[in-house]
């Protein structure tokens, strides 16, 4: 029987030898050839130590642990040690399927609902995931390859997606393969995360990064990604579901962070930003080989706002565009959705940044009688590849002002005399003072 999303699944500790018990069902194999499910029901997780501070602690050993899908609880944290790796099942059963988000109202990927994240949890307080470097591995060419075949009739499950939740610690892990996003935080605040190593194949479908979507107090930082899809994209609803949901992502600080997309961002901002984005601030990025290193998507029907957005300090190499903002990323969840419903694009600063083998410095993109405003961008200096694009700046239905950028940008975007700094705040959001809390590993 398939479980509900969200429903806890309970494992028979009786049919399991001492030595699988530690880690409460998940199986342990040594070849793929010796994957077996025997009478275990997939998934429940038993934690076998407690922390000083009350809270509970499950230690995964070297080894490799096939699992369905499974939940966790508050006051948890879930540790992987060095070459231990986690397998995700590749049996439909063992993730559990639900309705779509509130604020999407649809699946992103069918009409209908979705399958839950291979690690879920929902009403949550402190939650860790953390080890030395072990491996979750979503072992996602299977989904790919369903989706590519339109052989699905529910939206592409997460590796790791967490709802209605706060204080939330992800670190010091390598996740590989997901089915479709990596990491996902919603409706959620106080998102840590750190250390992380994202792979993916620069071909797989969807296979963004890290993704907070209606989430307040995000830091994102010292991560590496190469993935399919946007490195980093920040979200918070689709349509009229994330306008009636109403809730932004705001206060968002992501630094250091190495990122390879051919087909995605290093930074993406929508499209589904119907709930609202305001103060993202992104510093020390590299992008090598990513198809812009910066990416507003919207359309009309999302309403929202997408505002008062910092970027500096990036170093880009091998980019489609160094800027990309468009206003038609027409895709929406159902036809109920508002054409009036404008979007408001305002607010976005990019400065001390240098990009080589760039085939267009910028498309920028607003919408007609909604232009995209108050957009700065100083110290830019881009070397252009071999065969860039006859129009190197295509602008229209945007305003702003440049300052000490090359190549010389569009009259939408004129150049400011005296030279002068696109802001970046000077304060620290609270989350940037949030220090790892991991419980002692024996």
């Amino acid at each position: 029987m398939v479980p509900a999303l969200g429903e806890r699944r309970i494992l028979h500790r009786d049919q399991l030898p001492e030595a699988q018990r530690v880690l409460g069902g998940f199986r342990r194999h040594r070849g793929w050839e010796d994957i077996e499910h025997g009478g275990v029901q997939a998934g429940g997780l038993e934690p076998e130590r407690v922390c000083g501070d009350g809270g509970a602690q499950l230690v995964v050993p070297a080894g490799r642990w096939l699992t369905g899908s499974f939940n966790l609880t508050s006051h948890f944290t879930l540790f992987l040690e060095k070459d231990a790796t986690i397998l995700a099942s590749q049996d439909e059963l063992e993730w559990p399927q639900g309705p779509p988000l509130p604020s999407y109202g649809g699946g992103r990927d069918t009409p209908g609902g979705r399958f839950g994240g291979l690690i879920f949890g929902i009403n949550l307080t402190d939650i860790v995931i953390t080890g030395n470097n072990g491996t979750i591995n979503g072992q996602g060419a299977s989904w790919w390859d369903k989706y590519t075949k339109e052989e699905l009739n529910l939206t592409l499950p997460y590796l790791i997606e967490i709802m209605y939740s706060d204080w939330v610690q992800i670190s010091n892990l390598t996740l590989v393969d997901s089915p479709s996003w990596f990491v996902h935080p919603i409706y959620s605040s106080n998102i840590l995360v750190q250390r992380l190593t994202i792979l993916a194949p620069v071909d797989s479908p969807n296979t963004d990064g890290v993704d907070p979507d209606s989430c307040t107090n995000v830091r994102i930082e010292d991560c590496y990604i190469v993935s399919g899809a946007d490195c980093i994209a920040i979200k918070s609803g689709w349509d009229q579901y994330g306008i009636k949901f109403g809730m932004p992502t705001q206060h968002v600080i992501i630094r250091r962070i190495t990122c390879t997309s051919p087909d995605g961002a290093a930074i993406a901002l929508g499209s589904q930003m119907s709930g609202g984005i305001q103060d993202v601030r992104a510093e020390n990025i590299v992008a090598i080989n990513t198809q812009s290193s910066i990416r507003i998507k919207t359309a009309p029907g999302r309403g929202g706002y997408v505002k008062d957005i910092f970027m500096r300090s990036m170093i880009m190499k091998t980019l489609q565009y160094m800027f990309w903002m468009n206003g038609d990323h027409d895709s929406h969840p159902d036809p109920g959705y508002d054409p009036k419903a404008l979007p408001e694009i305002r607010g976005i600063n990019c400065r001390d940044m240098l990009a080589e083998n760039v085939t267009s410095p910028a498309r920028l993109e607003g919408i007609k009688g909604d232009p995209f405003t108050d957009i700065c961008i100083s110290n830019v200096h881009i070397r252009l590849s071999e065969k860039p694009e006859k129009l190197q700046w295509a602008c229209k239905d945007i305003a702003g002002v440049t300052s000490d950028v090359t190549p010389e940008a569009c009259d939408l975007l004129p150049k400011k005399e005296p030279v002068i700094d696109c802001p970046y705040p000077k304060d620290r959001l609270p989350i940037e003072d949030v220090e790892l809390n991991v419980c002692p590993v024996p």
